[in-house]
């Protein structure tokens, strides 16, 4: 019998305390600090010929490495719901927010929209990424971090001012952008947790479609190397979110922001059987 992994519990037991305490966005991981990302070192919008390269490259060996772990069944998609749901914005820019559970989750849904995107039409699927996850790793790892379609934030005000100029960009020309509205990942967390309003402000700015993606789950009978079973997913993509033209923008954003959550909560009741409650006594969405 495999040893759950020590870090694991630590989180979870971090989860626990963070849930009881209202810190939904808080992350629960101890990320080394945070190097901050200046506007030289990042091309949004791969308009340098070797990022270009590079980020094909890497793209080559994200689609392998994700189909590689679904068949040796290390990422297990039980079911995928509502594509259709993608299929009505698929040519139309969207932001897509999804639950934040796992490092890898957006590799679920990398696999889900395999047939509308990269070779099919040329699209990808952008990520919106933390400071840290782009800057922090060296080598090979943060060579693919950087080149994976990823939009990393900063701490930095020039390099924010070119993020939001080329979200503008990618939206407007009919890409999909990930946003992780939770912001920190609370690892195997099924619960949906309360949104930040500024996840929808790049939905707003660009007059395009909200796209809540949830993802739940269930224990397999295969035990990870963590000593946990590996989770079996079913992606739920839900009917696209419009912002309202007569509303202001901060209207729009409260109002995408909270019908996004109603929607991640009725998949959560529907599938688990289960009201949604929380352990924190003063947590406005409980």
């Amino acid at each position: 019998m495999i040893e759950k992994d020590k870090g694991r519990l630590e989180v979870l037991a971090r989860i626990e305390e963070y849930e009881k305490k209202g810190w939904w966005s808080k992350d629960v991981e101890e990320d080394p600090p945070t190097i901050p990302l200046t506007p030289d070192k990042v091309d949004y919008l791969n308009k340098k010929l070797k990022n270009k390269i590079a980020t094909l490259f890497v793209n080559i060996v994200a689609i392998h490495f994700i189909k590689k772990l679904v068949k040796t069944g290390q990422m297990i998609i039980k079911d995928i719901k509502g594509i259709e749901n993608y299929e009505a914005i698929k040519d139309s820019g969207a932001v897509l927010t999804c639950n934040h559970f796992n490092p890898f989750d957006n590799f679920a849904i990398h696999y889900a929209l395999f047939p509308y995107l990269y070779y099919k039409n040329g699209r990808a699927l952008y990520k919106v990424i933390r400071e840290g996850n782009y800057t922090n790793f060296p080598g090979l790892y943060g060579f693919f971090f950087r080149h994976c379609n990823t939009l990393p934030l900063s701490a930095n005000f020039s390099t924010m001012k070119n993020f939001m100029a080329a979200m503008k960009v990618l939206l407007e020309r009919g890409e999909k952008v990930l946003v992780y509205a939770e912001q920190g990942m609370w690892w195997n967390y099924r619960k949906p947790r309360p949104l930040t309003v500024g996840a929808f402000k790049f939905s707003v700015e660009s007059n395009v479609p909200v796209l809540p993606i949830f993802i739940t789950m269930n224990d397999s009978d295969k035990i990870g190397g963590d000593g946990f079973p590996i989770q079996e997913y079913t992606l739920h993509f839900l009917p696209a979110i419009y912002p309202d033209p007569n509303k202001s923008a901060k209207e729009n954003m409260e109002m995408l922001r909270d019908k996004n959550y109603a929607a991640w909560k009725e998949v959560y009741e529907t599938t688990y059987g289960i009201p949604l409650s929380y352990s924190c006594e003063n947590s406005e969405n409980n």
